[in-house]
Parts: C-alpha cells; sequence; structure tokens
C-alpha cells in the first residue's frame, strides 16, 4: 500500500512538471519543494569476484545498508522517487573517448580472469560482467535527477549511484570509477539546458582528479575539491591536487584544490573552508546549478579518510550550499567506506535537502593550524583570479607545519592506538543518539492584513497574549512613539511568539512591531529569562542598543550598518560595521561570509535575533540568505523583528525560515569597496583571538 501511494504521489508531481515546463522553477513558492531520491538496487549487481584488498572496500553493501538507514528514518518515504535508467553511449561520449566505452562495454561477456587482466591496465579498480550496465544506471540516474531538477519537477535531490565517478577519466577508469557521473551531469547540463555557470563541490577525501581534469580550460565550471594530501603522499599522489594548481588557459581560477596535509580533521576545519574559501567564489561565480561528488569517507570513522568530521558536519555544508543556484542542488554518492556513518552521513545530507533544520555543530569551534595554512594558501593562489578574495594581502606557506625540512616523509601524526579506540568510542556514541527532531513550524506575530498572503501551510498566525503590568511599563520607557493599544498588541504577539520558541512549540518566527528596537530590547530580556544561555543578535541599521545589553556576557551584538564605532567602544560581544556602505551588496556579502557566520559559528548561539531597523538599507534578497545561513549555527531556532510591515519580505522571509530556497540567483558580483574591506579585514582581525573561525590564516 504504502509503494502505491508513493508511486501515485511521484505520477501526479511528474505530471504537474510536464504541464508546467520549464516555468514551474520560476515559481517556486505555489507550492512544497520536492526533494528527489534515486535508488535502483541494479546498481547492486556489481561485486569484486577476486581476492583483492585494496578494492574489497568498494562493495553493494555500500548502497544497500544505506538506503535500509534512509527507510528506517522515514526519510526515503518523504522523497518523491525517480527511476534509474542506462546512459546512451553517446551521454557517455560527453566525456568519455568511444575507444573506452567500447572496452568497458566488452566486460559483458568476460571470463573472471579477462576481468582481472583487464583491472591491472588501470589503478585500483575491478570490473564485473555487469559493470558495463551498473555504471551506465549510474550516470543515468544522475542525469534523471539533474533533468528533474533543471526543469521544476523538483527543487533538489540527491542520487545513490555506484560504481562512483570522480576519478575516471576520457580514456581510463580510476580509484573504483568507471565512468565520471558527475562530469558528465555537468556537460549534459550545459549542453541541453544552455547552462553556463555550473559549481562541482566534491567533499570526498580523496581528489577527484578526473573531474579536475575534464574541466580544468573550462571558465563555465567552477571545480572546488578538499582531500587528503599529506604533500603528495596519500592516492593518487598527484602534484596536480596541491593547492597552487588553478586551472589552465581560459579556465585558470576554475579549479580549486584544498589540501588536507594531515589526518585527523574536524567540523570547524571544514566548516571554515566553506566559509573562507568556497562561499566567497561560489557567489561571485554565481552558478546556475550545484552538483556535489558526495563521498563520505571524509568523515568519522572512516578508513580511508581517518578524519574526525562528525555525520552534522555535512547536514551544515548542505545548509551553506543550499542558497545558491535557487537551491538547484544535486548530491551524487561518491565514497565511503564505513557503512554505518555513511548511511548516517547520507541522513543528514538528505534531511537538510527535505528542509529539515540542521542539528547543532558538535567540537571545538577552532580550525587547527595545518587547516589554517591551507586555506591561507588557497585564498593567495585564487586572490588574483577572484575579486572576493582581492582585498585579502597575505602570502602563502611556503614550509607547512606538516613538512619534515629534509626531504623525508611529512608529519602526519601518527595515530595511535588510544586515538583510534577514543574515535571509534565518539562514533558509536554519535550513531547511538537519537535522532533528530523532525521539522517543526514557524510563527507569524504580525497585523492582521497577510491574510492575502502565500505563507507556508503549517505556518501559525499569533493571537497575542494579555500583557503584564510590569511589561507594560517596562515598553512604554523605551517606547513613547506608539499609540498604548498598537503598542501592547505588538507586545503582546511578541511574547506569545518567543515563548513559543523558548519552548520548543516553534522552531522560529517573525514579529512585526511598531518600535523594533523597543522590540529587540524586550525580545533579549525575554530571552535571558526565558533560559537561552547564549543569544546572537544581528542589528541591522541605525538602532538604539540599551547599554546594560551591550556588555552582557550572554549576548553578543552585531550591528551591520548602525552607528560608527571607535576601536576603543569596541568590546568581545559588541561588534559593529558602521556606515550605510554596510549595508551596500558587496559589503554585506563580504561581511557575512568573513565575519557574522564566523563569529556565529564560533559563538554556539541557542538563539538568534535577526533585527531590521527602519529603512536598514539591505536588498530583500540579502536579508532572506542571511536568514537562511544563520539558521546552521542555531539549529534553526531564530526571531526575525521587523518594524515595516513590508509583507512581500514578510512572505519571503517565512519562505525562507521553512527551508525553502531562494527565488533567484544572487546576480552578477558586486565588490565591497576598498574602504569597507579594510574595515572589515580590521574587525576579523581584531577578533579572530575572540571568534577563532574568524581565522583565515596562520599570519
Amino acid at each position: 500500500m504504502r509503494r502505491r501511494r508513493e508511486a501515485a504521489r511521484t505520477r501526479r508531481l511528474r505530471s504537474s512538471a510536464a504541464r508546467a515546463g520549464p516555468g514551474m522553477a520560476e515559481n517556486r513558492r505555489s507550492g512544497p519543494q520536492a526533494t528527489a531520491l534515486i535508488y535502483d538496487e541494479d546498481m547492486t549487481r556489481v561485486r569484486l569476484l577476486w581476492d583483492d584488498p585494496e578494492c574489497a572496500i568498494e562493495g553493494p553493501e555500500r548502497l544497500t545498508a544505506t538506503y535500509a538507514r534512509l527507510c528506517h528514518r522515514g526519510l526515503a518515504q518523504r522523497c518523491v522517487r525517480l527511476p534509474a535508467r542506462e546512459a546512451t553511449e553517446e551521454e557517455l561520449g560527453l566525456v568519455h573517448s568511444p575507444e573506452y566505452v567500447a572496452v568497458v562495454k566488452g566486460t559483458q561477456t568476460m571470463s573472471t580472469e579477462e576481468l582481472r587482466t583487464l583491472a591491472q591496465q588501470y589503478d585500483a579498480v575491478y570490473f564485473h560482467p555487469s559493470t558495463f550496465p551498473c555504471a551506465r544506471m549510474a550516470v543515468g540516474a544522475t542525469l534523471q535527477l539533474v533533468d528533474a531538477v533543471l526543469t521544476g519537477a523538483v527543487g533538489n535531490g540527491m542520487a545513490l549511484v555506484r560504481p562512483p565517478g570522480h576519478h575516471s577519466q576520457r580514456d581510463a577508469a580510476n580509484g573504483f570509477c568507471v565512468f565520471n557521473n558527475v562530469a558528465i551531469a555537468a556537460e549534459h547540463a550545459k549542453r541541453r539546458h544552455g547552462l553556463q555557470r555550473v559549481l562541482i563541490v566534491d567533499w570526498d577525501i580523496h581528489h577527484g582528479q578526473g573531474t579536475q581534469g575534464v574541466f580544468e580550460n573550462d571558465p563555465s565550471v567552477l571545480y572546488f575539491s578538499w582531500h587528503r594530501y599529506e604533500h603528495q603522499s596519500f592516492w593518487p599522489r598527484l602534484r596536480e591536487s596541491d593547492y597552487d594548481v588553478v586551472g589552465q588557459g581560459p579556465g585558470r581560477g576554475f579549479t580549486v584544490n584544498v589540501p588536507w596535509n594531515k589526518v585527523g580533521m574536524k567540523n570547524a576545519d571544514y566548516v571554515s573552508v566553506f566559509l573562507h574559501v568556497l562561499l566567497p567564489l561560489a557567489i561571485e561565480f554565481d552558478p546556475e546549478l550545484v552538483l556535489v561528488s558526495a563521498g563520505f569517507d571524509s568523515g568519522i570513522g572512516d578508513p580511508e579518510g581517518q578524519m574526525q568530521a562528525t555525520p552534522e558536519c555535512f547536514a551544515h555544508l548542505t545548509l551553506l550550499l543550499l542558497p545558491l543556484a535557487r537551491g538547484r542542488l544535486c548530491a551524487v554518492l561518491e565514497g565511503g567506506y564505513h557503512l554505518q556513518c555513511l548511511a548516517e552521513c547520507v541522513c543528514l545530507t538528505l534531511q537538510t535537502l527535505l528542509g529539515d533544520p540542521v542539528p547543532a555543530l558538535s567540537g571545538d569551534p577552532a580550525p587547527c593550524l595545518s587547516s589554517l595554512e591551507s586555506i591561507q594558501n588557497v585564498r593567495a593562489a585564487h586572490a588574483p583570479h577572484w575579486a572576493s578574495l582581492r582585498h585579502e594581502d597575505t602570502g602563502p606557506i611556503l614550509t607547512p607545519s606538516t613538512w619534515c625540512g629534509d626531504g623525508g616523509p611529512p608529519l602526519l601524526g601518527a595515530q595511535s592506538v588510544g586515538t583510534t579506540e577514543r574515535r571509534g568510542t565518539l562514533l558509536d556514541k554519535l550513531l547511538s543518539c537519537p535522532p533528530p527532531p523532525p521539522h517543526t513550524g514557524i510563527g507569524l506575530a504580525v497585523p492582521d492584513s497577510t491574510s492575502s498572503l502565500n505563507l507556508p501551510p503549517a505556518l501559525l498566525q499569533e493571537e497575542g497574549v494579555i500583557v503584564s503590568k510590569e511589561e507594560a511599563e517596562m515598553w512604554s520607557r523605551l517606547d513613547s512613539a506608539s499609540t498604548q493599544d498598537q503598542a501592547l498588541a505588538a507586545l503582546g504577539k511578541l511574547l506569545a511568539l518567543l515563548d513559543k520558541i523558548l519552548t520548543g512549540q516553534v522552531r522560529a518566527g517573525i514579529a512585526v512591531s511598531p518600535a523594533v528596537s523597543a522590540a529587540m530590547a524586550v525580545a533579549l530580556r525575554k530571552g535571558l529569562t526565558g533560559g537561552a544561555q547564549r543569544l546572537l543578535c544581528v542589528a541591522v541599521g541605525e538602532l538604539d542598543i540599551p547599554e546594560d545589553l551591550r556588555d552582557n556576557g550572554r549576548i553578543l551584538l552585531l550591528n551591520i550598518g548602525g552607528k560608527e564605532q571607535s576601536e576603543a567602544a569596541a568590546s568581545r560581544t559588541h561588534i559593529c560595521l558602521g556606515g550605510h556602505e554596510a549595508t551596500e551588496p558587496g559589503t554585506f556579502l563580504l561581511a557575512l561570509t568573513s565575519l557574522i557566520l564566523p563569529v556565529a559559528y564560533s559563538f554556539r548561539p541557542d538563539l538568534v535575533l535577526i533585527v531590521l531597523g527602519p529603512d536598514c538599507g539591505l536588498r530583500n534578497l540579502d536579508v532572506e540568505l542571511l536568514t537562511r545561513l544563520l539558521q546552521g549555527p542555531v539549529a534553526g531556532q531564530m526571531l526575525l523583528l521587523l518594524q515595516n510591515p513590508d509583507l512581500p519580505l514578510v512572505e519571503a522571509l517565512a519562505w525562507a525560515l521553512e527551508g525553502r530556497a531562494l527565488p533567484s540567483t544572487l546576480g552578477p558580483f558586486l565588490s565591497a569597496s576598498p574602504k569597507q574591506a579594510l574595515a572589515i579585514t580590521r574587525l576579523c582581525r581584531q577578533r579572530r583571538l575572540d571568534w577563532p573561525m574568524l581565522q583565515v590564516s596562520v599570519t
């Protein structure tokens, strides 16, 4: 019965998409944003037929165990199920030579010994009589997902495929990979759908040298990869995996390599690279589609990666990517060889695509020395090619801390038995935790004139509460301009909404007040008495902030576009980027990635308060972007305060809190002025010891 209902839902969505055509993607707010999942048991037929310890880790259970976990968590049932298909040989030819395709096709009739002999011609590869149809299906499933996203049938999705693809080259299989699924998908998106800018994010722990080779001369594809490198001692041991390899010819600057020169990288290292390298470049590039080579061997417990990033980290990485390309994101499985960790990482990635709040990010918020060296080197290598990095004057680290100067092997930090046992204990603890709470609703405390808006169906409209005498007197001291009835009505709705957020009845909300400075002070004090231990307030525009709240140890105030503040007046918990230029698009986007988000991830608030003053100066699109991205550091607990009842903005923010993608791309890149870029850089340097994710260099 469940399968019939699921199939009927899928047929209805496909029929709707067929009637609407590509235009459906433009009107994304007319209904729920669907997430697709592609899985087919036929891709589990390939298995190793001889003894080969190197290849034994890539087996069919990687898919079956992951899919079983998705079903157990109820996530597969929430997705639109798209059928897989086998790619045509013409589609394979978008990347691979006819001669190589013919070689793989010929494996269907080979004996085991012939397959083994052929595999020995390549590096870390095995073949099976079902390799050709399975590899074609892996490509075809990826193309099915891309077509569904680009025609608007779904908003985003994930393809569980094998064999993986990112090591595969034009004429060669490599590293378990036969056909390059993601590279073919990017070419397909450009040629069939007319896309001009595709972002590929490869977070697998191995360098996707096959994908890099396909696009190293192509400025229409921005390829980002982090990977174990260890000064070229880790597989595939290529010089072109280092940070200073940035592409060739017209593609210079469009290949971004982040080499990890030691094992044990943690959540803070991964998120810092996204904030300080990937996001600035991606915002400037403004992709029309995001393809993720989703390899989870970069997660904790994996025998290949030996890293310590926990599963929820991949939810945060996904959340940071979703505001790009109108949310058109396709995650395609690559590596991942610890079955439990792989399955959990996939679950949290898919849950984020579905719009659920992300779990809180665990671990120390400080990136390690080696990751800072990599960040500094990548930014230095790409500063000549990208305006978003041009304000930095820091050069590369020529002798990293992990390099052994006598020419011997790099200093990796040997993994002791105790370290391995501790990592295993941590992983067991993580996987035994209950799943994150289901998607919870949002509240709205605004004037009654919102009945004509297209709002999320689960949105809770606040009726308000009776305001106590003490609360009314406090409000009257803060706001003497509004009428008593108007002020008390707004205050009652605000207090009722905030109480629901603090008690977990809703996870976020929007409130409109005739006096937003007074409402901000009330909300902060209510948050403190309501149990929040750390409150982050991002105040945009000129707002009156009471003195007793500026240096409260539990409140961190970020004031953007307020009154100019002297360096002497700055403090650890009151950071001000003043002046009207601070809210101009170029300045704000630079502040968002280099200041606001790193501070927020370092602070780890229980509640985020975003306050928009009258005529705050931000574009509605920038407010939506701020709202979407700040849901990461706070795991979704957020209140937005507005003074002007801008109904289109209220509608847009309601959908942003609901997890809906931005309605448009970010548009042509606008640089911050040199004065503002310098002001932001100075602020970051002043506060980087207080908030460690502000660090972008070791000097």
